[in-house]
């Protein structure tokens, strides 16, 4: 999974999150701007830097997002800090973040730079250990999804999608979070196709969303090949027949993939041998 995309993405869209995730108000969240910063001369590129506003005098956020054992990553994290603030000249104090999925994948040495650890002044977050999703903020909660597999994950973005939808006066908007749900749900399942992803939720709100429409395109063309062969309207409804097999094998009821697909549900259990 391409997670350094994903969380570039999370934190570009929704940067409130971020500052959440650290415990600071998501306003915060306000006074910065998000980017990836390569620095010059060298082979570093920072994950992800939080920058305040020039008339602010509030910290510059380094974000390491880890998901791999990396024996270096501290040494070269400081190395990047140090060498972005040469160039750069920033008045403000700096804050490192490094986000690691689980506390078994950090596995580098500390001793040299303890004073960072124990001053907060570089804090360390593992995702698995923030607590069950459903008792936390939305946002912390789809940032845990990407750690998330198998049955937990189909769980738990279901869940994730009711609360979008059901949140009220959200400083996240509803329509983003719902892509990007279905988009870390693309990346965790990669030998299934949007319009079976979107089929495991059985949510028709998800049909008004760009991801939804690009699925709806892609069975359009599928059932349009099918078509100049056996017919248009048989090879629309064979391509969703041949999805039920895989729907069925994660957990869905007939009926909920009869309603996914827009199949009658002695279609679904024909196929499923029902």
């Amino acid at each position: 999974m391409k997670t350094d995309s994903i969380f570039y993405r999370l934190f570009q869209q929704f940067p409130s999150i971020f500052f959440e995730l650290i415990g600071n108000p998501p306003e915060t969240a306000n006074i910065y701007r998000f980017a990836s910063v390569e620095i010059k001369q060298t082979a570093f590129r920072i994950d992800g830097v939080f920058l305040p506003n020039q008339e602010q005098k509030s910290p510059i956020y380094f974000v390491e997002v880890q998901f791999q054992a990396d024996e270096d990553i501290y040494l070269r994290l400081i190395s990047e800090i140090s060498l972005y603030l040469r160039q750069n000249k920033r008045q403000n104090p700096w804050r490192g973040v490094v986000i690691y999925p689980s506390r078994d994948i950090d596995t580098a040495e500390k001793e040299d730079f303890l004073e960072f650890f124990e001053s907060q002044r570089i804090k360390i977050i593992y995702l698995n250990e923030l607590g069950e999703a459903g008792s936390l903020p939305l946002g912390i909660a789809t940032i845990k999804l990407v750690i998330e597999v198998g049955d937990t994950a189909i769980n738990t973005a279901r869940e994730l999608i009711n609360r979008t939808q059901q949140a009220q006066n959200s400083q996240l908007p509803q329509k983003q979070l719902l892509e990007l749900i279905e988009t870390i749900l693309v990346y965790k399942f990669p030998q299934m196709s949007r319009q079976e992803i979107e089929a495991m939720f059985g949510l028709s709100e998800l049909k008004q969303t760009r991801v939804y429409q690009e699925a709806l395109e892609e069975g359009e063309r599928k059932g349009e090949q099918k078509g100049e062969q056996k017919g248009e309207q048989k090879g629309r409804i064979q391509a969703k027949l041949e999805a039920v097999p895989k729907l069925l094998a994660l957990g869905l009821t007939v009926e909920q993939i009869a309603q996914a697909l827009d199949l009658d549900v002695i279609q679904v259990q024909q196929v499923a041998g029902l």
